[in-house]
């Protein structure tokens, strides 16, 4: 099947990835800990999401009232925006990202972009870098219930795009990238400028490797040759 839409992280795979994600974590853990949450549950190992659903659950058996739960929810992203921001005002555009975008409208496949990040952090890099324009679809992690690697987080973007998950390729630095795509049937392309390696990108289900985001133009034209043959 030929594809028609690229759907791509955006921390490590179209900008560097600088968050201070260690400082974040024991932010939040530091929060948890003051609302209630017993140290044992939780550690600065755990994403902020794996924070989240434990917390959720804690407190729900504890019978904290729903309006409580999603207080807590929402400080705790509150905390996560404040880092994210002070990230996106550092960050670097990754070398060839404008470049292959504007190749990619030019053969007109449809770019979507969908992201562990908050949509204040994602709407500032975008402005930022000038790249607004090239997706027609962008799912922040506030645009949906359930994040990466969730099913949920992809669908959302293929819906709007109107296009199948085999149809798609799937562009990302980590590893939740990859499961997400393999979850759905999508190709996924693992590109090593961002916090995962080779080996554990193809390990979570990466159908091909990258080492920058130059290199995915000729393995598109080389699917698409191969689907034709």
């Amino acid at each position: 099947m030929t594809i028609k839409a690229t759907i791509f992280d955006l921390d490590g795979t179209l900008v560097d990835f600088n968050l201070d994600y260690k400082s974040v974590r024991g932010d939040v853990r530091d929060y948890l800990l003051h609302v209630g949450l017993p140290a044992s549950l939780i550690t600065v190992k755990d994403t902020i999401f794996e924070m989240l659903k434990k917390t959720e659950i804690f407190f729900k058996n504890s019978n904290k009232s729903s309006n409580s739960i999603l207080e807590i929810r929402n400080d705790i992203l509150a905390i996560a925006d404040k880092y994210e921001l002070e990230a996106a005002r550092e960050t670097e555009l990754l070398p060839g990202v404008n470049e292959t975008l504007k190749n990619l409208i030019q053969m007109s496949l449809k770019l979507g972009l969908f992201t562990l990040s908050g949509d204040k952090s994602v709407t500032y890099i975008l402005k930022r870098f000038k790249l607004v324009d090239f997706f027609s679809v962008t799912v922040p992690r506030n645009q949906v219930n359930y994040v990466k690697p969730n099913p949920e987080h992809l669908e959302t973007a293929l819906k709007v795009l109107g296009v199948t998950p085999e149809e798609t390729l799937v562009i990302g630095d980590g590893i939740a990238d990859m499961e997400t795509a393999k979850e759905l049937n999508a190709t996924a392309i693992g590109l090593t400028t961002g916090t995962s390696t080779a080996n554990q990108l193809k390990s979570h289900g990466a159908d091909f490797i990258i080492n920058s985001i130059i290199d995915l133009l000729p393995l598109i034209k080389t699917l698409n040759k191969k689907q034709q043959t």
